[in-house]
């Protein structure tokens, strides 16, 4: 259960049931930045949307309670094994996009940015991620510009729209 938005109240609703109604709920998405640029993941082929897609660092729904820096730091180790990394709160966003398969991404999303060290171990969980790799800013508007149907929608949305407010002084 996620915490979605049901006739002005935040309610637990079902995963599945969120994106098929495009109900506005609540997300979570992490940006690790380093000198290499910025980590960003490809979805695994299970995913039952936007599979294998190249992402942020990392992003998900919080279980219902759940604080979102606490959230973003268990899906950072769930996802690619990253512990330990100071997580930066860097605001508010909210999109609606479709994903395909009639679903839409319709999020509240916190956002969180990380400095990690170059050598940064990752450890991926293959139901969730099939690759990872850092990525400059300007190297990575280049490949969505040329090819944006391998990013998936709030990527995209988020360095066309957001991007000094998620990255900081190297976003903009």
């Amino acid at each position: 259960m996620i915490p979605a938005w049901v006739e002005g109240q935040l309610a637990p609703v079902e995963k599945l049931a969120v994106h098929l109604r495009g109900l506005r709920h609540k997300a979570v998405s992490v940006f690790v930045l380093s000198e290499r640029g910025i980590l960003i993941q490809q979805r695994a082929l299970a995913k039952y949307h936007t599979p294998g897609l190249w992402a942020n660092t990392c992003c998900t729904h919080p279980r219902w309670g759940e604080a979102d820096a606490e959230c973003a730091a268990r899906r950072l180790r769930e996802e690619l094994g990253i512990v330990g990394l100071h997580l930066q709160a860097a605001g508010r966003v909210e999109y609606r996009a479709e994903v395909g398969g009639g679903m839409v991404e319709h999020e509240e999303v916190a956002l969180f940015r990380a400095v990690a060290p170059a050598d940064l171990a990752l450890r991926l969980n293959a139901d969730e991620v099939m690759a990872a790799r850092w990525v400059e800013l300007a190297a990575l508007q280049a490949e969505i510009a040329a090819a944006p149907e391998a990013f998936t929608p709030w990527l995209r949305i988020y360095l066309a729209d957001h991007s000094r407010q998620i990255l900081g002084p190297v976003g903009g």
